[in-house]
């Protein structure tokens, strides 16, 4: 029996991959169903039967119960799904890193196609979409209240053929997008050098990842052999691959714990260590993150934290820290189960499901961004998903508060704040050593504050 393991953070992929490979022939052992069990699996049988009898117009009885099998994982948590042939096949082909799509990585939220990330350089990205935005239609046709495979299946067609999405985002009206299908060669690192900096962009983590990654290192090298520092980029990266995770990982440590996953017996735990020999040969880092520094990006992040290798700056990541097991049907005749599985814990122990990584310099990338951390206690991340998997030990996400700096009056708004901080971290030597940005002023939550001061003082009851 084959069975592949998740990382990525969406329920659905539009986008990057989400999967790697693992052969494992073991099954656990089938235990007894209780009798409960059976009357409730007859149950299901009697309510097929009425719906099949006396429905107003004829059903689909594969489609009934697919859906059936969808509901019954989607309780469970926002990873956990059925996945129909179709589907399955979709998805194992993303992780190859080559595709035909609109370069969306998407889950539901409350019946909503919420986008998680738009892929870089995609039809999604060169047309401004953005993480947290709402696909209400697609072609004029509602998409609410469908399963996440049904409304992908709408917005799938053709390379070369148009699709208009209809978006909904915050503080704004309903608009149309009008994007093109592309078929997707996702390059998933690149590499730039920024004055005496290497900038290094992973964007996600597909077959092909690592590799590239490597390459694209030596060629800046080769540039400028006299690189006074690398920054990692993973902002806006969803996840992918656990192996291209460790690999990445792998390139600048010289040994040790890299992540551990454990599952629901305490002793079934599986460690990923690093092997001798850093690319870099020890050159400072720093690694850039955001709220859509997901999954697989935060296990690179969390490794180079947690070792000292690397600060890490910008916002606190999304806090997708679990582990999906992807098991075929019947060989995938009949699709797949994805199902959670496996927390996974950074070298020091941590599990940041649902808290995130939290940086060692907290940078905002603008002053609107400041303002939403400042009102928001969660913002876009696990921890807003209603059934997300519990944070281990009772942990927590940080609330509401005013990031520690955002774009000071006279900043270029065309240059990139949270890279110009981590330069300067690199240009001082640490964190501590950097200068500090006064904090950004946070009106509105000032005002929300006073609000819930308001609210703790006592009332005299009124009348209904």
């Amino acid at each position: 029996m084959k069975k592949y393991l998740l990382i990525g953070v969406s329920a659905f992929v539009l986008g990057a991959g989400s999967m790697a490979y693992v052969s494992q022939h073991a099954q656990a052992a089938a235990t007894q169903p209780k009798a409960n069990t059976y009357r409730m699996l007859g149950l299901f049988g009697d309510v097929l039967d009425i719906v099949e009898r006396q429905y107003v117009t004829p059903v689909d009885d594969t489609k009934l119960i697919h859906a059936a099998l969808d509901g019954m994982l989607t309780s469970l948590d926002p990873h956990s799904n059925y996945l129909d042939p179709e589907g399955f096949d979709d998805m194992r082909d993303q992780t190859r890193g080559e595709y035909g799509g609109l370069g969306l990585e998407v889950t539901t939220e409350d019946g909503v196609v919420k986008i998680i990330s738009p892929i870089d350089d995609t039809p999604a990205a060169k047309a401004g979409l953005k993480p947290g935005d709402f696909i209400t239609a697609v072609n004029g046709d509602s998409v609410l209240g469908l399963s996440v495979t049904d409304a992908v299946k709408q917005m799938r067609g053709k390379p070369g053929e148009s699709v208009t999405l209809t978006i909904a985002r915050e503080k704004s009206d309903p608009f149309d997008v009008k994007l093109t299908r592309e078929i997707i060669k996702q390059k998933s690192a690149t590499a730039k050098l920024d004055g005496d900096y290497g900038v290094l962009r992973v964007s996600g983590f597909n077959e092909k990842t690592t590799d590239e990654a490597q390459a694209a290192f030596a060629e800046i090298k080769a540039k400028n052999p006299h690189m006074k520092g690398l920054i990692l980029d993973l902002r806006r990266n969803p996840g992918g691959l656990l192996d291209q995770a460790v690999g990445i990982s792998d390139l600048f440590l010289e040994g040790g714990e890299i992540v551990s996953q454990r599952g629901r017996d305490p002793r079934d735990v599986e460690r990923y260590n690093a092997r001798p020999g850093d690319i870099t040969n020890g050159l400072p880092m720093v690694v850039l993150i955001d709220s859509g520094t997901a999954s697989a990006a935060e296990i690179v992040a969390g490794a180079l934290q947690d070792r000292k290798r690397a600060a890490v700056v910008g916002l606190t990541s999304f806090g997708k820290g679990s582990v999906q097991t992807v098991i075929p049907l019947r060989g995938g005749l009949d699709g797949a189960l994805k199902l959670t599985t496996a927390r996974y814990y950074t070298p020091s122990g941590r599990s940041i499901q649902k808290t995130g990584i939290e940086p060692d310099l907290e940078v905002a990338a603008s002053k609107d961004e400041a303002q939403e951390i400042a009102n928001k206690a969660f913002g876009f991340s696990e921890a807003s998903f209603k059934n997300a998997l519990n944070a281990d030990e009772g942990k927590a996400r940080k609330g509401a508060h005013e990031p520690a700096e955002a774009p000071p009056e006279g900043f270029d708004v065309k240059k990139d704040f949270q890279l110009t901080r981590a330069e300067d971290v690199l240009k001082y030597g640490s964190v501590a050593a950097t200068p500090k940005l006064a904090a950004p002023t946070a009106r509105l939550a000032a005002i929300l504050s006073k609000s819930k001061v308001a609210e703790a003082k006592p009332t005299a009851p009124k009348q209904p």
